[in-house]
């Protein structure tokens, strides 16, 4: 969609930041998926989410002190900033966006934790041993998985880039949940 009226850059700026989560989410998936890569693309990897470490650390760091922390971070954005109808909809449109990302990424985790077909590690665990043992999880899991990082991935991306620019990211079947959110 175009423009529904100018955004301040730090409106921009906020709008980005909800992206995190899904991103910090799938960082299990990639570490799993980057063992049936080349180096290189397990350098690309690594590289990318390289800004996101302290992020990362901070947020593992109080998943083990707070339970549900990611459950509480989900209904602390939902709440506050998704249904305050005080903030502009370009910002509350982002931040349902990020969480709809989130949401798909939980949904596969559990779904692939809950069919005993692979374990997949959270945030902390990942950081302190990026290591993921992934000769017992068949291929198709592990493609399954690659799939499911880079979706989010790339719709976090593009999201970002299209926030920065003031437009509203259109993602197919996400965006019109995400209006149905919003209006």
């Amino acid at each position: 969609m175009a423009w529904r009226g100018r955004t301040a850059l730090k409106d921009r700026i906020l709008s980005c930041l909800p992206y995190l989560l899904p991103l910090i989410e799938v960082y299990g998936f990639g570490l799993l998926f980057s063992l049936i890569l080349p180096a290189i693309f397990q350098q690309l990897i690594t590289w990318l989410y390289l800004p996101l470490y302290p992020v990362m650390l901070l947020y593992g760091y109080v998943s083990q002190f707070v339970p549900f922390f990611g459950f509480i971070l989900f209904f602390v954005l939902y709440l506050l900033v998704v249904r305050n109808e005080k903030l502009i909809h370009f910002l509350r449109f982002h931040t349902m966006q990020a969480l709809m990302l989130s949401i798909l990424a939980s949904l596969f985790a559990a779904i692939l934790e809950l069919l005993g077909l692979l374990r997949i590690p959270n945030v902390f665990s990942s950081l302190a041993s990026p290591i993921i043992p992934a000769a017992s999880a068949p291929i198709l899991v592990v493609l399954l998985v690659g799939a499911i990082f880079l979706v989010v991935v790339a719709s976090c991306i593009y999201s970002i880039v299209q926030a920065l620019r003031g437009m509203y990211a259109e993602i197919p079947i996400i965006s019109e949940a995400v209006y149905g959110q919003t209006r």
